[in-house]
């Protein structure tokens, strides 16, 4: 191979390194829970501009239905069981959402903050509710 040709195949391959996005491994991940029909943390923070991955458990027997209007989510996560819902990247903000099953006491918000507040935020991205 000459020198050309491999400089040439070196900078190919290193632009396309770089343009490949974000693999789930790699994504910021949250929790949330659902147990006696309440969400914990009732108040999720996460930063803005970033897709990120939230792992939803569902401690209880029955089935719930995590549902964003403002997310554009809809997710049925039977009883004992948990799911992924990816979301963002998100402008700052408060997301509300709620279960459809239970929406008088199985409610929350995401709030999506600028990254330098964000990182002013206790490890993982909540407060004591």
């Amino acid at each position: 191979m000459t020198p050309w040709r491999r400089m040439f195949t070196f900078t190919l391959l290193s632009s396309l390194l770089t343009a490949v996005p974000l693999s789930a491994a790699e994504l910021r991940q949250f929790e949330l829970k659902l147990q006696r029909h309440l969400f914990t943390p009732s108040t999720l923070y996460i930063p803005a501009g970033e897709k990120v991955k939230i792992r939803l458990v569902n401690l209880d027997d029955s089935p719930e239905e995590f549902e964003s209007f403002k997310l554009n989510r809809e997710k049925v996560v039977l009883g004992q069981s948990e799911a992924s819902i990816f979301i963002g990247p998100l402008k700052p903000g408060d997301y509300p959402f709620s279960g459809e099953y239970n929406p008088d006491t199985a409610r929350g918000v995401i709030i999506a903050l600028p990254l330098e507040e964000f990182n002013r935020l206790p490890v993982g991205g909540t407060h004591a509710d």
